[in-house]
Parts: structure tokens; sequence; C-alpha cells
């Protein structure tokens, strides 16, 4: 209660506490009224919303929605047939569902992992067919948001457990498992993510028996998995020496076994005090998705470029193109935010 009532006194002697401030809030407030006025104005007033090329052509100071309504569909799904569109948007909406769900604490159940299994498995079923009827679409027509959602939700799921094993093997009483850890971490996140998407999409093949070869996307989501893994590791140690090694000496010493002390004691607090460094990270690998367009795969920003760039009435408008998408990576980002927020207060870890 304390805290809730000071709040309002503390933004009036942050804002207006001195001359200073007080001049300095009104530059900004009217700096914001300036910039909020021009953007309501190019994005509201002066707008065209119907998908009419040439109106929004004539339009000199105004946004183009219309691009937005015309192409929305190219945008979101990338080059998956036209007609089998559905599909792609059942399977992005199934495994939203199921990542939602596994957000709740209340649903950390044993089920949890067979219901990934068939959410993973409606996914590839829906998205390349083969299946009860469903033609097939290889995975270079594969893009857009689905792909996107795909790559960050099956990457982040793939490399936790990997990421999980490393950071408790860095801190492994064995030597060799602690240095060949450290070597892996340390070389992983020495390289930018882009040359371990060429290496996985240009120089594994060379590596690979002929006539058997991952398809490009199995291998993006290699190279993807293994780069996050080492970030990810890196954050659970963070964790895992935060927690105070006496209580590890105590739960042995009351009898406890080395694992059961690491799984029911250490790491269920080490895990809840990185929550926000976790977040950071997943919100890092949604966006760095948008790295796979240089490897031939267009998820929601390599799509935009196929929408617009072959159709040249409407390719002079990609700046309200890209910030559909914007708004789309925001929402995304923001959400993650947000439940980071929620899941601090829930485990009581917060310290607002």
């Amino acid at each position: 209660m304390r805290n809730v009532a000071q709040g309002p006194i503390a933004w009036r002697s942050e804002l207006w506490g001195s001359p200073l401030r007080a001049l300095a809030t009104v530059l900004l407030l009217g700096l914001l009224a300036w910039a909020g006025f021009h953007a309501f104005e190019w994005g509201v007033v002066h707008a065209v919303f119907r998908p009419d090329a040439e109106a929004c052509r004539a339009v000199q100071h105004g946004a183009c929605w219309g691009v937005v309504a015309e192409k929305w569909r190219p945008m979101l799904f990338g080059r998956f047939p036209y007609e089998e569109q559905w599909r792609p948007a059942i399977a992005v909406v199934g495994l939203s569902a199921v990542t939602v769900l596994s957000a709740w604490p209340r649903s950390w159940r044993w089920w949890l992992a067979p219901l990934w299994g068939v959410a993973l498995l409606l996914f590839v079923g829906l998205m390349h067919g083969g299946v009860v009827g469903l033609s097939v679409v290889p995975t270079s027509r594969w893009g857009g948001l689905p792909l996107t959602i795909g790559l960050a939700v099956v990457g982040l799921a793939l490399a936790f457990p990997l990421a999980l094993l490393l950071a408790m093997g860095r801190r492994s009483e064995w030597p060799v498992v602690r240095t060949l850890s450290a070597s892996y971490i340390e070389l992983v996140r020495g390289v930018p993510l882009i040359s371990v998407l060429f290496m996985a999409s240009f120089l594994l093949p060379l590596l690979w028996p002929t006539g058997w070869q991952p398809d490009v996307l199995v291998r993006v989501l290699m190279g993807l998995t293994l780069f996050v893994a080492a970030y990810l590791a890196e954050i659970i140690r963070g964790g895992l020496q935060a927690v105070p090694r006496g209580q590890t000496e105590v739960a042995m010493a009351l009898g406890f076994g080395r694992w059961p002390v690491q799984r029911d004691i250490v790491l269920p607090q080490a895990l809840r005090l990185v929550v926000p460094a976790l977040t950071n990270s997943v919100v890092g690998t949604l966006k760095d998705t948008s790295l796979v367009t240089v490897v031939g795969l267009f998820e929601l920003t390599g799509a935009l470029g196929l929408a617009l760039g072959g159709d040249p009435v409407w390719r002079p408008f990609y700046l309200e193109g890209y910030l559909f998408v914007a708004a789309v990576y925001w929402l995304l980002c923001f959400g993650l935010s947000r439940y980071s927020v929620w899941l601090e207060r829930r485990l009581g870890t917060s310290s607002a």
C-alpha cells in the first residue's frame, strides 16, 4: 500500500520537481504531441485503407494501408499455395495454443510432453501434407508467420534441454565434461548466427553422405537450436550459481542424492531467478528467425519481400508493409514481456 500511495507523488517529483525537470517535461511532451499529431495525420486522417493502388498513389501525405488489405495473405503465409492457406493458419493456431497452455504453471504436468508431440505432428502434417488426402507442400514453399513461429517455438523447445545439460556440465566436478561444455559454449557464442545458418545450409551438405541429406529447413533448425542453446546455457548457469551452496550441502547431508538435489532443490530456484533473462533470450530468438531469409527460407520479413518485390503495382508501399510486419513482431514480443512480469509475480521473484 505504501508503494501505491507514493506512486503519484514520485511521478510528480520526477517530472515537475525542479524548474529544469519541468522544462524538460514540457519540451518532451511538446515533442511527443508534435510527433503524435503528424503520425495520426499520416496514418489515419489522410490514409487509404481500401485496396486501391490508384487511390494510394493519388495521396501525397498519407499512408496506404490498402497494401496490407491486398497483400496480407502472402505476407502471412509466403509462397504456400493460396487455396491451401487454411492449413498453415490452423497449424500456427494449434502450436500457439499449446505454447500458451505450457506457459500456465498449473498445466506443468506429465501430459504436457505428449501434448507437445501431438501438436508438433499436427503442425508438420498440416504444413507438409501427404496425409489424410492433403497435397504435399515442400518446405521451400513454407513461409510467413507459421515459419517464424515454428522455428522459434521448436528451436527453443529443442535448445532448452541441451542448454540445461551444458549449464550443469560447465559446473561439473569432472574436468573433461566441464572443459567440453565450456568449449562448446564459448565457440558457439563467438560466431554470429548468420554464419551458423550459412554453415548449416551450404557447408553441412558437403560433409553429409551422398544421397542422404536433411532438408534445408531441418538443417537451419539444427543450427538455430545449437546456437540458442549456448546462450541459454549461460543464463541457466548464472541462476545455478545464484543458489546458495549451503542448500546443496545440507540436502546431501540429510541423505539426498546428487541428482535429486539438482532436480528438486537447485534447478527450481535457479530457473525462477533467471525468468527475465530467459524471456529476453526468447524474444531475441523470435526476432533472429528473420535471418533465415539469407539462406532461402522466407519467414515473416522475407514473405513481405516476396509479396511486394514482384508486384510493381504495390511495390512503392514497402513502408506500410514493414510497419505491419513490425506490429506483428511487437505484439508477439510485448506479449512475452508481459508474461514474464506475470510469471515473476506468480513465482514470487519480482522486485516490484
